[in-house]
């Protein structure tokens, strides 16, 4: 091998070439793939991801990655955000984007001027020049630049949120890049040029707009407008409690907590969450002469068996005594479970369940009769009986907890009066800055791999090698029913990332270069880089953090 050239292995085509030293992935694409690379969007550099802009200096593995995947889809909604950027400051050079939340498929935006309105003829004005822009297939560039110069371009910029966010970082450098003459930083790579980001749409949204993301399976379609109208309603409550706490995003966040306020930002965000749980118990006692089953569901490590046992508290209160029943009795026995597409015992769909039974049983104790309630043996797959009665009074309700609870298969032959539906997320209620969201799934996921560890043994490795499956079972059986919920309760808790810190960063440092989850951990611990750490001791036992982080009075 010549000595001005190094080794570099594609796993995309399983092949080894022989590049010169310090070429870029762009160049190193247009070798792999001559003709057909303009939908690459990044690559997997031993497992890290890395930008088009990286230079090859030592023999590599590289993996490029294109939007469907998931650390591609992640670089194109990225992008497509700095792109609305760009096209709101080419059209309304004073006015602040502010981008929210994920929500009906795409992502929530707004403009931080309450005088301008977002109106379909400005809506349609900015979807059109950033048509313009994909077409002009303009360079994102990317620039490491010392982070007290990015602080002040930012400033001058008034861009204070992600001046203070790197203020608190305490890097020397900082990569921010740029489309033209507009600048930003944000939370992982970018596209190389505008012209990758032909997919989106633009739709009028409340007092705002939804930038639509394509569809990973079909990466030339769009996703579909799906109403969340309930889901939108808690947003906009938590973002009235982000104003109660003065906390918005990341650099709030530790701004209060260089100021020693971590313990009244934990009090007062508990007592909100209490707040919500009580008014929850109220709407039930409202309801008491007919509701008589109270579903809980929601995705996995959103807290919901803490919540309903906080649920229960406030109903006795109420004068309510609830019982609780598992769905976890209802499976069918092993060899009646259904499969999924390749052949394995599929246990997250409904049909796992002996709606049939649940059905019978929910129907004869609300009729007064007592009944023998089934149990479930997960090590011989089989049902089983062990004399387990259960009998309701006037002043009881069924809390039914599980992942199905608000399928209307589950209750489709039950008396709808006679139910109360509440759906649970960590729906995460702070930003890192105003053009970099927290995706709800990363809280939970972190909030899984520590408890996982405390509790299972299983390292972060284990918990990340199922996550994408856990995402994909949630999709199918949790996301599509969350608006037949009678309330939905937000259990993410603003300080809870930087409570989670010091428990989660060593267990991701542990995943190492040669695990494909390798690139997972980086984000992650690349996003922990942005927060302080917050002290636990102040955390009530009673906390939906506990169930994760220990301390718990509540008994699982």
């Amino acid at each position: 091998m010549e000595k001005n050239k190094i080794t570099v292995i594609c796993e995309n085509n399983g092949q080894t070439y022989e590049v010169p030293r310090g070429a870029s992935l762009k160049e190193f694409k247009k070798i792999v793939f001559p003709t057909n690379h303009n939908h690459i969007l990044g690559a997997l550099v031993n497992n890290e991801v890395q930008d088009l802009h990286y230079e090859i200096y030592n023999p590599k593995y590289v993996n490029f990655i294109d939007v469907t995947t998931l650390d591609g889809y992640s670089i194109y909604a990225r992008s497509l955000i700095f792109l609305l950027y760009k096209a709101i400051k080419n059209l309304y050079p004073k006015k602040k984007l502010i981008v929210e939340y994920y929500i009906s498929n795409g992502i929530f935006c707004r403009v931080a001027n309450k005088e301008f309105i977002l109106n379909g003829e400005r809506i349609q004005a900015i979807k059109d020049e950033m048509n313009r822009l994909v077409l002009a297939d303009i360079a994102i560039d990317r620039t490491e630049t010392p982070t007290e110069e990015a602080i002040r371009q930012f400033q001058q910029e008034g861009l204070k949120d992600k001046a203070l966010l790197l203020s608190s970082r305490g890097k020397m450098f900082t990569s921010v890049y740029s489309i033209g003459n507009i600048k930003d930083y944000f939370y992982g790579t970018l596209a190389p040029s505008t012209g990758c980001l032909k997919t989106f749409d633009l739709i009028d949204y409340k007092d705002g707009v939804l930038l639509m993301l394509p569809n990973r399976l079909k990466p030339e379609e769009v996703l579909p407008f799906v109403p969340q109208e309930k889901l939108y309603n808690i947003f906009s409550e938590y973002r009235r409690w982000g104003k109660i706490l003065e906390i918005s995003n990341i650099g709030d966040l530790n701004q209060a907590i260089e100021q020693k306020q971590a313990g009244n930002i934990i009090k007062v965000s508990e007592a909100l969450h209490e707040k919500k749980v009580s008014q929850i118990a109220d709407l039930i006692k409202k309801g008491q002469k007919k509701i008589k089953v109270v579903l809980i569901a929601g995705p996995s490590s959103s807290g919901k068996t803490t919540f309903g046992k906080r649920l229960a508290v406030q109903l006795v209160v109420n004068g309510i005594k609830p019982v609780n029943l598992s769905l976890d009795n209802y499976f069918v026995n092993r060899e009646n479970t259904p499969r999924d597409e390749n052949g394995e015992y599929d246990f997250e769909t409904i049909d796992a369940l002996d709606i049939a039974t649940f059905t019978d049983n929910i129907r004869r104790l609300m009729q007064g009769e007592e009944v023998e309630i089934p149990k479930f043996s997960f090590e011989t797959g089989q049902r089983y009986y062990d004399g387990e009665k259960l009998k309701i009074a006037k002043n009881n309700v069924i809390i039914v907890e599980g992942i199905h609870g608000l399928n209307p298969k589950l209750t489709a032959l039950l008396p709808p009066e006679c139910l109360f539906k509440i759906f649970i997320s960590a729906l995460t209620s702070i930003s890192i800055d105003n053009h970099n969201i927290i995706n709800p799934s990363d809280n939970r996921l972190i909030r899984r791999m520590v408890r996982d560890h405390r509790y299972r043994g299983y390292t972060a490795l284990d918990t990340l090698k199922r996550w994408e499956s856990v995402l994909s079972g949630e999709q199918k059986h949790i996301v599509p029913y969350q608006e037949e919920a009678d309330v939905i309760f937000n259990s993410a808790l603003t300080y809870e990332l930087g409570a989670l810190k010091q428990q989660a960063v060593p267990l991701l440092a542990e995943v190492l270069s040669k695990n494909p989850e390798h690139s997972k951990a980086l984000r992650l611990l690349k996003f922990f880089s942005y927060v302080q750490a917050v002290p636990t001791r102040e955390i009530p036992p009673t906390s939906i953090l506990r169930e994760f982080l220990g301390g718990s009075s509540f008994k699982y």
